[in-house]
């Protein structure tokens, strides 16, 4: 079976500064892959490997068995169709009415002119507020996202992944700032909305208990290096325990 996203003995330097060391992980689709480790691990540059953001200073990233690096406008759009991402800080556009917010998914199929138009008539209304119903918020379609609640706004930047439909979904700290219930909540719904089809989602989680509730695989990072990669059922407090510890 193809990976969706396989990283060869892969290095990143920044500077004097390794932010990950010979890592060598492949990952299938249709997983749920949580990355955790203490802050400064490498996770967020092990996501940025994977949307193409950085380049590896040794090694080979792999997207969907092909480790080519896009070229031209069409293969670059092609490119952004298919991995999706969720920020912890959401990339929504304020001012903007929420139907806007959720038709940024089409960016990736959309030819620019296409787009442009768009802000003026908003077009496949229908599948926005399709995606919005999904989470539950239909009746929000034509509000402007800066008036929504958090949770609310956070439902729309899920409703743009959904009219995206990519198959490998990236999520950087997406509950880093949220209490536990609505921490729980969130990863609920990103769960759902890549479940049901071969969506693969790679999350970074500071909430380790989290990770193993809602993932099936679990890749500990420490320094830059993979300290584990085992399934969420065989990764023991102990496991997390060594992960966190702090050096004296």
């Amino acid at each position: 079976m193809t990976s969706i996203l396989a990283l060869h003995h892969v290095g990143v330097r920044f500077g004097d500064h390794m932010a990950l060391v010979d890592v060598d992980v492949a990952i299938g689709p249709g997983e749920r892959v949580a990355l955790v480790g203490p802050s400064g691990a490498g996770k967020t540059t092990f996501l940025r490997l994977a949307d193409r953001s950085v380049t590896p200073t040794s090694g080979t990233v792999a997207t969907f068995g092909a480790d080519r690096v896009p070229t031209g406008a069409a293969d670059a759009r092609a490119a952004c169709r298919r991995v999706g991402t969720v920020h912890q800080h959401l990339h929504l556009v304020g001012p903007l009415r929420v139907v806007h917010n959720v038709n940024a998914g089409h960016l990736g199929r959309w030819t620019r002119r296409r787009a442009l138009w768009s802000l003026v008539r908003p077009r496949e209304v229908d599948a926005a507020r399709a995606a919005l119903d999904r989470l539950g918020i239909a009746d929000k379609l034509g509000e402007r996202t800066d008036r929504l609640s958090g949770g609310e706004q956070q439902r729309v930047a899920l409703a743009r992944l959904l009219v995206q439909d990519p198959e490998l979904v990236l999520a950087d700290e997406p509950v880093a700032s949220l209490d536990p219930a609505r921490a729980e909540e969130v990863m609920d719904l990103l769960c759902d909305v890549v479940a049901g089809r071969t969506r693969t989602l790679v999350v970074s989680l500071h909430d380790f208990d989290l990770a193993r509730r809602r993932c099936d695989r679990l890749i500990g990072l420490r320094a830059g290096r993979v300290v584990f990669d085992a399934p969420a059922a065989d990764v023991t407090d102990a496991m997390g325990h060594a992960l966190y510890r702090i050096d004296r």
